[in-house]
């Protein structure tokens, strides 16, 4: 038996997937690393962290398994996106990573805007959002210009770690889709954009189709992870690529809904001319010659993950969930915003912050737990609302990620979405979509449509309920008031924040 590993580099973990040829996972390890939050609004990482993680869990994995490294063709990514790594003349990080969550760069996205006019979403087809690469970059030159000095390219995180296998420096087109330096139509680097800020040639990495082949694993690479010197190696794609790989998402008229430590809500698109006017990202995806255009929920699984651990501390998930499918749609009036970290779709806003609103003294923890469940579906059905507005149609949804795994949370989006809601039998994620770039680069499959098909199976099917959706319409208009009434309040606030 043959076998590829796919490579998902997350925010808080990196997790290998060892994948047959009938597309089941033989084996997986995980290996967690820390997040830096030194200031309000920053959230860093140490991109070594990245290569230890990786490698420790690559070890693991095949000693786990227990096969021949040299039945283990190939290899590929999947990476947190827009995380900004400073390479200096010898490639080595001249300071930590700032990640795709770290909202310090307001000022830097107001300056783009003032640059660039119509030219930024007209070439980068994106607005500039703090998460995304290039405000950081103007940031580390404007606050540590001799750090800056230091620098000669950059890199993305799953790019750099690739690079610590490999010794060889690329991006996928995918990837490069986010840091608004790229001509998304034109599949290159923008003269543009590069120019109007100062920015050579030689600070972008050369471009690379994400199930591109970009060599083999280092000697250094292969005996640190117990893999062979022989093991192909892509280079992979942006996690939500990967993910609506991992998904099937590869033809139209199909939605993805993936809920990490962000959502999303992603929708296959093959026109390069589809027009949001920067309402949604629109990016180039895994697939050859295709594109998605997406709405993201900075804070999702995350705001979940807030919940337990600074009122259930300890508890397992199962545990924290278990009263809310007796607990009736709205959470008996109570609502629940996920501006943890601010948002990204409808209100690119790095300011707003998260509020329950309606508590009362019936209210107890289940209540609080459906809400944060509620809040964030909500907030991933913003997108919803803008792709049904612009004409697309969304019928059907398949559901990764932590909202995957809970039939109470599955059913409540089909009943928030008015849509079909389908859960995966081999639901892996970003990781799985990886896998799949590398069976299809090792020439298992022709493409990774009929790799989909062999990959990708479907396990149930929820359908929403006619009495919950109309409820839920009517939650949902209250609770996009939500952000218009407490904006002023949280502007206010900002002056009190650390």
């Amino acid at each position: 038996m043959k076998y590829v590993i796919g490579v998902d580099l997350g925010t808080s973990a990196v997790k290998t997937l060892l994948v047959d040829r009938d597309g089941m996972v033989r084996a997986e390890a995980t290996r967690e690393y820390p997040l830096y939050h030194e200031k309000s609004g920053w959230s860093e990482q140490e991109p070594e962290d990245w290569v230890k993680g990786a490698t420790e869990s690559l070890q693991e994995l095949v000693r786990q398994s227990g096969v021949n490294a040299e039945d283990i063709e190939g290899i590929s990514f999947s990476g947190q996106m827009h995380g900004l790594v400073l390479l200096d003349e010898g490639n080595r990080p001249v300071r930590r990573a700032i990640l795709w969550n770290d909202t310090r760069t307001t000022e830097q996205c107001r300056e783009i805007e003032r640059t660039l006019g119509d030219k930024l979403l007209k070439v980068t087809r994106n607005p500039a959002l703090e998460g995304f690469t290039l405000p950081k970059i103007l940031w580390v030159r404007r606050h540590e210009p001799q750090t800056f000095e230091a620098a000669r390219r950059f890199l993305l995180p799953k790019d750099y770690l690739r690079y610590r296998l490999t010794g060889e420096i690329h991006m996928d087109l995918s990837d490069a889709a986010g840091t608004l330096l790229l001509d998304v139509a034109g599949r290159k680097w923008s003269k543009d954009v590069m120019e109007a800020f100062g920015l050579s040639d030689e600070f972008c990495p050369p471009l690379i189709e994400a199930g591109g082949e970009v060599g083999t694993l280092s000697a250094d690479a292969a005996s640190a992870t117990g893999l062979s010197p022989n093991t192909r190696v892509f280079a992979g794609g942006a996690d939500n690529a990967c993910g609506a790989i991992g998904a099937g998402i590869l033809s139209p008229g199909l939605t993805l809904c993936s809920i990490g430590t962000s959502g999303v809500i992603l929708t296959y698109e093959d026109d390069a001319d589809a027009d949001y006017r920067g309402k949604v990202h629109f990016f180039n995806h895994g697939k050859p010659d295709a594109f998605y255009a997406m709405g993201v929920t900075l804070a999702a699984g995350y705001s979940l993950g807030w919940f337990r651990n600074t009122f259930a501390s300890g508890e397992s998930y199962d545990s924290l969930l278990a009263g809310v499918g007796e607990v009736p749609v709205g959470s008996g009036g109570l609502l629940f915003t996920p501006y943890l970290v601010g948002e990204r779709t409808p209100h690119a806003d790095s300011v707003i912050r998260a509020s329950f609103i309606g508590m009362d003294g019936s209210h107890k923890r289940e209540h609080f737990a459906r809400a944060v469940m509620e809040g964030i579906t909500f907030s991933l059905n913003e997108s919803v609302d803008l792709f049904r507005a612009a004409g697309k149609s969304v019928d059907t949804i398949i559901s990764i990620g932590g909202g995957a795994k809970n039939p109470v949370w599955l059913q409540m989006q089909a009943d928030i979405f008015n849509a079909e809601v389908v859960a995966l039998e081999n639901e892996q994620g970003p990781g799985l979509g990886a896998a799949m770039l590398a069976a299809v680069g090792c020439g298992w499959f022709p493409s990774l449509g009929e790799c989909a098909q062999a990959f990708v199976r479907r396990s149930r099917t929820y359908k929403p309920d006619p009495a919950s959706v109309k409820r839920y319409e009517e939650l949902f208009r209250i609770y996009q008031n939500v952000y218009t009434q407490t904006s002023l309040l949280n502007q206010a606030l900002l002056a009190f924040r650390n």
